[in-house]
């Protein structure tokens, strides 16, 4: 016996639309086939019922029986409306009214199981007509169960709902994009990036966000990467501007999408903002810098301080001695010249280890109250000679100026290596403008301006119309021996010891310059409210100060200098006990029978400091008067180069002048 082939629920259908386009033919393919009884029912895996025009089921196979838990006889005969859920029967009802007006067609409702649960069913059915008058007689319907796919629907809805609600609410911005870069989804953290709604973004291109046209070139090679390979790139940055036009960093990953024919169609990423992360960055790189700086700035400066002082003590040498022996040589002799070029060219080498010293902020000071405009203008004049006829100096002092505490002599430097700077810059008649000025720093403007520090500040500018500088020049600008001048023209200390001496003041210093449009240097200095003195004290013109034999021990471990004090001192007509280290002196003290009137000490020797032998000798002569002398600060006597309250210091290398000038200060200063 040969079996049919079973046909498919697909072939079967189409042949029961093609028939019921002609229901004469329909009944009359059914009747010489048996295709109704022999066919349908018994093949068909989906439910077949047939109603009448009042919905009666006056037939149902297997298939649907089992389906709704009854045997064919049970349900024979009852309203098919019965095995509808209630809250549907409206729809079976307009089904049916369709029906009668000759309509096929396929629609979802819920029946009802012998054992009352409910399933979901998708039912075909179409008009059934009289063969004979064509009058609609009832209902066929094909049932599919469909509870598999409607679970399968309802876990994927559930699965889709858990990944939209998993993206948004994701703290990083989700977004997917189409192969041209147009938006098509995106979480609400992604649009808070962006502070756009979702309508304003929906179908624009990323490029519209984009900071700037280098950043579009630089996202789409990254997205061509990753179409090109299928690799996924974990981290790359993209800088939009928000629609607040702020401008923003973002940091972000980002995959190809595939259909289902494993075709690229779109990329998605994951986004977040990294803004606040860069600035950290970038301003630990430049506090990182700033410590760096320092740091080499401070062991030049150590070093500088250590050269110095050693060098000092030679130019002591080297002035003092040339200085002896021109008081006691007659002009007229060949060899006064020859010690009048020494003893200059050891001043010039003292006016560099000074400017060293201030550099390295190791220069003795004794600051005070000034009046910064009353102290520029004094040098005006001297500053005009020092520039030359042909560059115009102009000074612009700003009125009520507050006071500030610093060495007036300090002031002189600054001026001086400024104003020798800018006329250098000129290369043929130009002009200088020296100007001061009130300035306030709030903690905001201090923020985002390095070396700056909030408070209110005396300002000291000195601007020239001369060549300018480039930014390399700029940046190397306060380095100790940086010079763009010809050799032999610069030492390249000037501005170096303009940074000491104004960061030894607390205060700090900013350059402003181009190339071609000249240059200007601003000084802030800390302002006070103290009074200023009425008047400076002026300078003696009178005869250089002698002595009335006092008797005067002499501390210095250094044997040249030693002898060279005791030929000063002896020449000014002081009586001499030299003592070249701290027992030494502390011996001959306690065997001196006569009065000490002063004690001139270095300040850093073996065995103790100068200050603390000063303090031994004091307790055995209460009266005896203290004068220190150093080639560098120690902070023995002064901290940061400032001297402690009640110090006398004469600064190494001195003249016989300066050295006879001092003792008599102290010694009368003390006397009253």
């Amino acid at each position: 016996m040969t079996m049919k082939a079973k046909p498919s629920y697909e072939e079967l259908e189409r042949q029961f639309q093609e028939l019921n386009t002609d229901h004469t033919q329909l009944e009359n393919k059914m009747l010489e086939s048996g295709f109704l009884a022999e066919e349908i029912m018994t093949y068909m895996t989906e439910g077949l019922v047939l109603t009448d025009t009042q919905e009666t089921v006056i037939f149902i196979n297997q298939p649907l029986s089992e389906m709704l838990g009854y045997l064919p006889e049970e349900i024979i005969g009852k309203c098919w409306l019965d095995m509808v859920s209630p809250e549907q029967q409206t729809i079976a009802k307009e089904a049916l009214a369709k029906r009668s007006r000759g309509y096929i067609d396929r629609y979802e409702i819920t029946l009802h199981h012998k054992n009352g649960e409910k399933f979901p069913v998708l039912i075909g059915a179409g008009p059934r007509f009289d063969k004979q008058s064509g009058e609609f007689i009832g209902t066929m319907g094909v049932v599919t169960d469909i509870t598999e796919r409607k679970r399968a629907e309802e876990a994927l809805r559930e699965s889709e709902e858990r990944y939209r609600t998993i993206l948004n609410e994701m703290a990083e911005g989700y977004h997917e994009v189409d192969l041209a870069g147009n938006f098509i989804y995106f979480n609400a953290a992604f649009l808070n990036l962006f502070g756009y709604s979702c309508e304003e973004m929906r179908g624009t291109n990323f490029s519209h966000y984009a900071a700037e046209e280098s950043i579009i070139k630089k996202v789409y090679q990254t997205y061509n990467e990753i179409y090109k390979t299928g690799h996924p790139v974990q981290r790359a940055e993209w800088d939009i501007i928000r629609k607040d036009n702020q401008r923003r960093t973002l940091e972000y990953s980002a995959a190809v999408v595939r259909d289902s024919k494993n075709v690229p169609n779109g990329f998605r990423g994951i986004v977040r903002d990294i803004t606040e992360t860069r600035q950290a960055e970038t301003e630990k790189e430049r506090l990182r810098a700033q410590l760096a700086q320092a740091q080499k700035m401070e062991a030049i400066g150590t070093l500088a301080g250590g050269i110095a002082h050693d060098f000092n003590n030679m130019l002591g040498v080297i002035s003092g001695r040339a200085e002896l022996g021109l008081k006691k040589t007659a002009p007229t002799d060949p060899v006064y010249k020859d010690l009048e070029q020494i003893h200059n060219a050891a001043g010039r080498s003292a006016d560099i280890t000074r400017q060293l010293l201030a550099f390295a902020r190791k220069q003795t000071i004794s600051p005070r109250m000034i009046d910064l405009n009353s102290t520029v203008c004094n040098m005006i004049k001297m500053l005009s000679r020092l520039i030359g006829e042909d560059i115009d100096l102009r000074w612009q002092p700003a009125g009520d100026l507050r006071a500030v505490k610093i060495d007036p002599s300090q002031i002189d430097q600054i001026l001086v290596n400024l104003c020798v700077n800018a006329r250098d810059a000129i290369a043929d008649v130009g002009k200088i403008t020296i100007e001061t000025g009130m300035k306030v720093f709030d903690p905001d403007y201090c923020a985002v301006h390095a070396g700056f520090v909030p408070g209110k500040f005396v300002m000291l500018a000195v601007s020239d119309d001369g060549c300018g500088m480039d930014r390399h020049t700029l940046d190397n600008l306060f380095e100790p021996f940086f010079t763009t001048k010809k050799t032999g023209r610069g030492t390249g200390l000037g501005l170096a010891t303009v940074y000491g001496i104004v960061k030894q003041n607390n205060g700090f210093i900013n350059a402003y310059s181009e190339p071609g449009k000249g240059s200007s240097f601003r000084i802030y200095l800390p302002c006070h409210t103290a009074d200023l003195p009425d008047t400076l004290p002026e300078k003696s013109v009178s005869p250089i100060p002698r002595g009335s034999g006092e008797t005067l021990l002499v501390v210095e471990d250094e044997d040249d200098i030693l002898d060279m004090l005791k030929a000063m001192l002896k020449s000014l007509n002081y009586t001499i006990l030299a003592a070249d280290s701290p027992s030494r002196a502390m011996t001959l003290a306690q065997s001196h029978n006569n009065r000490i009137h002063m004690v001139i000490t270095d300040v850093v020797m073996p065995e103790m400091s100068g200050r603390d032998l000063a303090g031994k000798l004091s307790a055995l002569y209460p009266d005896i008067k203290i004068l220190f002398m150093s080639g560098y600060t120690a902070n023995v006597i002064a901290h940061q180069g400032v001297l402690d309250e009640g110090v006398h210091f004469l600064q190494k290398p001195f003249s016989m002048d300066n050295l006879a000038e001092k003792l008599r200060e102290v010694l009368d200063m003390l006397s009253d």
